[in-house]
C-alpha cells in the first residue's frame, strides 16, 4: 500500500489552511447579543422627529425597530457568525423558556431563540409592528396592587439566553430600549423599594455571569430622561459619568441608529500573545487590529435541497486496494536519487521546504526517524510538525533602538495595535506601563521576534501615548507593532531618465507654486479613510439584500469617492486650477485640439485588441452557451472575448467573468 501523497507539498504549513483561520475567527470574535425592547403605551405614543431636515414624528418604538433592524442587515454582512435574540416586554402575550408574563421573545420558525440571523427573520421583523397590536399587545407590565415586574422578568429571560456559551470566548451583551426612566413610579413605599431593589440584584447577577447591560435611552426635547432614577444604578454609571452618557443629539432616528451602530462596533481581540522581555518576565497582550482592508465575502457552497452550508471533508483511499484509510500518519518526499550530502550545505537550499527537508535530516537525535525507500524519504505527521516549529509564536524582546532609526517605508503590512491584560498573567498591566512610559521619555522603540512556523520575523513596537480632546479618547495608550521587512522585500529606487540624454523635462519653481497652490485649496481637512464607502461594496451587498429579503428596488448607493463637483467650482479652486493649467501648459492651450491628437501606442494596442475579441466573439452562439449553462466550460481566454467586446471588466476569476456575462445578458 501507498503511502498518501497529496497535491500540495507534505512540508506545508497547517497555518495556511484558510478553514483553520476561519474557525479560529469564528471562536475568538463571537459575540451574543439580545435585544430589549420596551413595549409599554408610552412607546407607542411618545414620538420625535425622524431627522433634522424631515419633520414628520416617528413613535420611539418605531425608532427602535428601525434601529434594530438596521443593526440586523448590517450584522449579517459584518459579524455574520454572531448570535441574537428580540425580546419585547411590557406585553400582552407572553413567549419565553420560562413563562414569565409580559416578555415576549420574537422568533421564526426553524431557527432557535438565541442563533444567527437570517433573511427570514429581518423580513418578519420588518413587518412586526403592522400586526404588533393584534397578534403581541402592549400593556403597562409594573401596575400597583400587583408584584408583577416585567423589567424584571425580561432581564431573566436575557440572561438565561445567553446561558449557553463561556464568558472567556464570548461577548454577552443586552441592549436596552426604553423611554421610561421610572418604571417603578407608579408605585409608592415599601413595594417599590423591594421591586427596585430586586430588579437591581437581577442586573447584577447576570453582570456577574460576564453579561454587560447597555442602555440606549429614548427621549423627546420636552420630556428628557432622566437615566439618574434606576438605570444609572442598573448599568453601572458613575457619578462623574452621569452627565456624558445621554446622547447630546440622541433625539432623531438618524442619530440613534447611529448611536447602536457606535455601541454595536467593538473591537476586538484578535490574537492573545505572551511578551517575553528576558528569561523569566513575561506579560499577556491583547492584540488587535486597527485598519484591514475589506473584500466581498467569501463564496459558501450551499446545499440544493436544504439550502445549508456544506462541510468539506477529506478522504484517504489506498492506491493498491481502494479500501477507505481512516487518517494517513505518514508523508513522503520525493529525491532525485542522488546521494545526500554529509553536511548541511548553504548552496542545497533552494527554498523553505527545502530547508526543512534538510533540517529534518539533521536534527540530533531524528535522523534515525526517516528512512529511505528506492524513491522517498518517509515522514510522521508528528516529525514534520516538529521540523516545522521555527518558534512558539510568542513575543520575544530583543532590545530597543533610537525611533530615528525607524524608517517609513519599513511599514511592510497593516499595523497590530498591542494593550496588556492581566487575565493569565498578574503584573502585566504594571509591567507594560513601566515599558511604555520609558520608551516614550526615551524616545525608542523595541526590536522583538515574532511568528510562527510559516513566517518568522522581526517587528518594532512603537509605544503610542494617550490622546484626549474635549473629554474624550482620541487615541489610546498602548503599542503598534509594526511588521519589519527582510533585505529582499526593499527594492532600490531605479532612476529614470529620458530616450534623449540631456533632455529631461523638469518642473519651474513657478509651476511648482502654483500647484502647491491648487493642493493647497482642495486639501481635505482632518481627513479619515473611515469618512469613505467603498461604493463598489455597498453595491455587492445592496444587491444581496435585496436578492435575501425579495425586495422590489435595490437601495440607493452614494457614492462618496466621485469628485465634489460643488466644492471645485468654488472661485478659489476655480482660479488656482487655471493658473496652474496657464503656468503648465501656456495661455493658448486648446484641450479640444490635445483631445483629437494622434492616438498613443497604447490606445492603438487596445484597439487592436478590442477588434480582435469581437471577431472572435461572432463565433460563439452566446445565448445559447448561457441557457444550457455550458459557459462555464469555456476557457478565461474565451470568456474575455466577449467582456472586451463590449466593453466590461475582463478582472477576476472565472466564476466572476461567467457571472458578468449573465448579467450582462440578463440571464
Amino acid at each position: 500500500m501507498d503511502f498518501e501523497h497529496e497535491s500540495d507539498d507534505p512540508f506545508r504549513d497547517d497555518e495556511d489552511d484558510p478553514d483553520a483561520h476561519l474557525s479560529l475567527e469564528k471562536e475568538s470574535t463571537k459575540e451574543y447579543v439580545v435585544y430589549l425592547v420596551d413595549a409599554s403605551p408610552k412607546m407607542f405614543t411618545s414620538t420625535c422627529p425622524a431627522s433634522a431636515d424631515d419633520q414628520k414624528e416617528e413613535s420611539h418604538f418605531h425608532i427602535a425597530l428601525s434601529c434594530i433592524s438596521q443593526s440586523l442587515k448590517n450584522q449579517i454582512i459584518n459579524r455574520s457568525y454572531d448570535e441574537l435574540a428580540i425580546c419585547f416586554f411590557n406585553t400582552r402575550e407572553k413567549r419565553n423558556l420560562q413563562e414569565l408574563s409580559g416578555v415576549f421573545v420574537f422568533n421564526v420558525p426553524e431557527r432557535d431563540y438565541l442563533d444567527r440571523p437570517t433573511a427570514r427573520l429581518i423580513k418578519e421583523f420588518d413587518r412586526i409592528e403592522e400586526s404588533f397590536a393584534k397578534d403581541i399587545g402592549s400593556q403597562h407590565g409594573i401596575v400597583p396592587g400587583t408584584r408583577e415586574n416585567s423589567l424584571y422578568n425580561a432581564i431573566w429571560v436575557a440572561q438565561a439566553l445567553l446561558r449557553k456559551g463561556s464568558a472567556k470566548t464570548v461577548d454577552k451583551r443586552v441592549l436596552l430600549f426604553t423611554n421610561e426612566d421610572d418604571p417603578f413610579g407608579c408605585i409608592k413605599g415599601a413595594i417599590k423599594s423591594d421591586m427596585k431593589r430586586m430588579t437591581l440584584q437581577r442586573a447584577k447577577d447576570a453582570q456577574d455571569l460576564g453579561i454587560s447591560i447597555e442602555l440606549l435611552p429614548l427621549s423627546h426635547p420636552s420630556d428628557p430622561f432622566n437615566v439618574s432614577q434606576l438605570y444609572a444604578e442598573l448599568i453601572g454609571l458613575e457619578e462623574d459619568e452621569l452627565a456624558d452618557f445621554m446622547p447630546s443629539a440622541g433625539n432623531k432616528l438618524e442619530d440613534m441608529k447611529d448611536q447602536l451602530r457606535k455601541r454595536m462596533f467593538k473591537k476586538r481581540i484578535v490574537k492573545k500573545l505572551k511578551f517575553i522581555i528576558v528569561d523569566g518576565i513575561s506579560i499577556e497582550l491583547n492584540s488587535y487590529a486597527l485598519i484591514r482592508p475589506t473584500v466581498p465575502g467569501a463564496i459558501t457552497w450551499l446545499d440544493s435541497v436544504t439550502n445549508q452550508p456544506l462541510k468539506s471533508e477529506r478522504t484517504f483511499i489506498c492506491a493498491d486496494t481502494g479500501a477507505l484509510v481512516e487518517e494517513s500518519t505518514k508523508r513522503f518526499h520525493p529525491y532525485k536519487k542522488e546521494s545526500i550530502p554529509g553536511r548541511l550545505g548553504v548552496s542545497r537550499i533552494g527554498s523553505h521546504n527545502q530547508f526543512l527537508f534538510w533540517k529534518f535530516l539533521f536534527i540530533e537525535g531524528t535522523s534515525e526517524l526517516a528512512y529511505l525507500t528506492s524513491q522517498n524519504i518517509v515522514f510522521s505527521t508528528k516529525e514534520l510538525s516538529e521540523i516545522k516549529r521555527f518558534s512558539t509564536g510568542h513575543l520575544h524582546l530583543l532590545g530597543f533602538k533610537p525611533l530615528s532609526c525607524l524608517k517609513d517605508y519599513y511599514n511592510l503590512k497593516p499595523s497590530t495595535f498591542l494593550y496588556p491584560s492581566d487575565e493569565a498573567m498578574d503584573g502585566s498591566i504594571c509591567i507594560f506601563i513601566a515599558l511604555h512610559r520609558s520608551m516614550i521619555q526615551l524616545k525608542r522603540f523595541a526590536v522583538a521576534f515574532y511568528g510562527g512556523s510559516s513566517r518568522p520575523q522581526l517587528v518594532a513596537l512603537i509605544a503610542q501615548d494617550e490622546v484626549i480632546q474635549s473629554g474624550g479618547q482620541i487615541e489610546p495608550p498602548g503599542m503598534h507593532m509594526i511588521y519589519l521587512p527582510y533585505s529582499d522585500d526593499i527594492r532600490l529606487v531605479e532612476e529614470r531618465h529620458s530616450e534623449k540624454v540631456g533632455m529631461v523635462t523638469r518642473a519651474s519653481n513657478d509651476q511648482i507654486k502654483k500647484a502647491a497652490d491648487v493642493i493647497k485649496r482642495i486639501d481635505l481637512k482632518d481627513f479619515s479613510i473611515c469618512q469613505f464607502a467603498n461604493p463598489g461594496l455597498q453595491r455587492h451587498y445592496a444587491v444581496l439584500q435585496a436578492l435575501a429579503l425579495e425586495e422590489d428596488e435595490i437601495p440607493e448607493i452614494k457614492d462618496e469617492t466621485l469628485p465634489d463637483e460643488e466644492g471645485l467650482a468654488r472661485p478659489g479652486v476655480v482660479k488656482a486650477l487655471e493658473e496652474f493649467k496657464t503656468s503648465v501648459y501656456g495661455e493658448n492651450y486648446d484641450e479640444e485640439c490635445e483631445a483629437n491628437a494622434k492616438p498613443s501606442e497604447a490606445s492603438k494596442k487596445r484597439k487592436a485588441q478590442a477588434e480582435v475579441a469581437t471577431k472572435e466573439c461572432e463565433n460563439y452562439d452566446w445565448s445559447e452557451l448561457a441557457d444550457t449553462g455550458k459557459l462555464k466550460d469555456l476557457t478565461v481566454v474565451e470568456l474575455k472575448y466577449y467582456l472586451t467586446a463590449h466593453n466590461l471588466p475582463v478582472s477576476g476569476k472565472k466564476e466572476a467573468l461567467v457571472s458578468r456575462i449573465l448579467t450582462h445578458m440578463k440571464k
